[in-house]
């Protein structure tokens, strides 16, 4: 009996390293990039979300996301011939960009935004 003890009391004293925490940002970007198609349906879904209290940061985190899928900021900014900076900024949780600049960077991301009649 004193055998079972001891192999309970061992087994007890293993330790369990919790897994290691996954970053949302990054997990979603890696999502968008193994599934393109999935970019378009989830960039939209921010969008009609947008009126809700907090709707436009998370619009323009899922753009950032999208972006980022999509070759970073660096590409977009060669494909659309805006600064990195101002993408940046635009895309920042205090950004504020205009439909220009979000008309450029969806473009040069290959995604399109639909619009809705919903709201009236």
């Amino acid at each position: 009996m004193s055998d079972h003890i001891e192999q309970a009391t061992e087994l007890n004293e293993v330790s369990v390293t919790p897994p290691a925490a996954v970053d949302h940002d990054a997990a979603m970007v890696e999502e968008l990039r193994a599934d393109p198609g999935y970019a378009e349906i989830y960039l939209q879904t921010a969008l009609e979300g947008i009126y809700e209290p907090g709707g436009v940061c998370a619009f323009l985190i899922a753009l950032r996301q999208v972006i980022e899928a999509r070759g970073g900021v660096s590409e977009i900014a060669k494909k659309t011939g805006l600064s990195r900076q101002h993408i940046y900024r635009a895309l920042s949780e205090n950004g504020n960009p205009t439909i220009t600049t979000i008309t450029e960077l969806t473009r040069a991301a290959g995604v399109r935004l639909a619009t809705s009649s919903r709201y009236g």
